[in-house]
């Protein structure tokens, strides 16, 4: 059967290093501790201010073809999971395929938050299982939330980071690796408990929602803490049940890297030893729809996956949005 290979990854981080010490001086109080014990978070990077969303997706997808000896003519689709676009519209993935001269693709842009690259795998892996005219698509995991930081709002500031990951996705015939499963559910009232409320149709920059913030990422309540650990172990399990497979069959597990302790949670619910997952959080801080596939390359690069292993991603977003989806690499 035809199946939705990953032929390459790559991520882009921005050079603009922002360490915990920038904090503790910023807001007058000790952050850095806090933020290593409790998240592991070092430092993060932010975008430059003339950088932009587009331009990580650029810098990731340019790294992902030369990795797949694919030229971007080869391109018949472009993905870009995003919510921090380069416009309200057009699309950021009409943007990115003008910049790559990928004359051939067509392009969209898909948000389900930070749920969004698994989302969009899962997405362009049916396009190809389903369609024999689409052999390679790039999907891209991109984050420029530093734009939309209040600088004085400590439960964010600290947190949230830039970054791009990108994979090609390409068609092989008869392939005993690949994509093999996925899920996506949502829980919708939790849709106003965190994101950025102004700007859209539902309530347009004004210049009061200027002096409210509301053109920024706001946490409004807190999230329970066991809520992605519940869900996440669900859907790993019913991954694992669909495919006749043990959790500890999985090779690496990569998580929504927003609370390092839901990850670790989610491991013992599953019984899976915390070497079956790849953080980098401690360097790069939270990156949103970026951070599963920066993970996902990391891990390569450090040779702690290869060919032929069962990977599985986990994502959870505002919204709220849960997205995964199991691949043999």
């Amino acid at each position: 059967m035809r199946n939705a290979v990953i032929a390459s990854s790559s991520f882009y981080a921005p050079e603009r290093v922002i360490p915990n010490q920038y904090f503790n001086e910023l807001l007058n109080e000790d952050v850095d501790t806090w933020l290593v014990q409790n998240l592991t978070i070092r430092e993060r990077r932010w975008a430059k201010p003339d950088e932009s969303t587009a331009d990580l997706v650029v810098q990731a997808a340019q790294a992902a073809l030369r990795s797949a000896a694919i030229s971007p003519e080869q391109l018949d689709l472009i993905i870009v999971a995003t919510d921090t676009p380069e416009y309200i519209s057009p699309s950021t993935a009409s943007v990115v395929q003008h910049r790559l001269k990928a004359k051939n693709a067509g392009s969209f842009d898909l948000n389900t938050a930070c749920a969004g690259f698994v989302t969009a795998l899962d997405v362009a892996a049916k396009y190809i299982r389903a369609d024999e005219r689409y052999h390679h698509i790039l999907v891209v995991g991109a984050y420029a939330m530093s734009k939309y930081l209040d600088l004085h709002d400590k439960k964010t500031v600290t947190l949230f980071a830039d970054g791009a990951g990108a994979v090609v996705l390409s068609a092989e015939e008869n392939s005993s690796r690949g994509f093999l499963a996925s899920e996506m559910l949502t829980e919708g009232q939790y849709h106003d408990w965190m994101g950025i409320y102004a700007g859209g149709t539902h309530q347009p920059i004004t210049q009061e929602a200027i002096d409210n913030k509301d053109h920024l990422l706001k946490f409004v309540k807190k999230f329970p803490k066991e809520l992605n650990p519940e869900i996440w172990s669900r859907m790993i399990l019913t991954m694992c049940e669909r495919l006749n497979i043990a959790p500890n069959d999985v090779a690496q597990y990569f998580f929504t890297q927003i609370n390092i302790n839901s990850i670790w949670e989610t491991l013992n619910r599953l019984g899976v030893s915390r070497e079956k997952t790849h953080t980098i959080m401690d360097r790069f801080g939270y990156t949103g729809s970026a951070c599963i596939p920066m993970a996902f390359h990391d891990a390569i690069e450090k040779e702690k996956i290869k060919r032929g292993d069962l990977v599985m991603f986990v994502s959870s977003g505002g919204g709220l949005a849960f997205a995964s989806a199991a691949f043999r690499y």
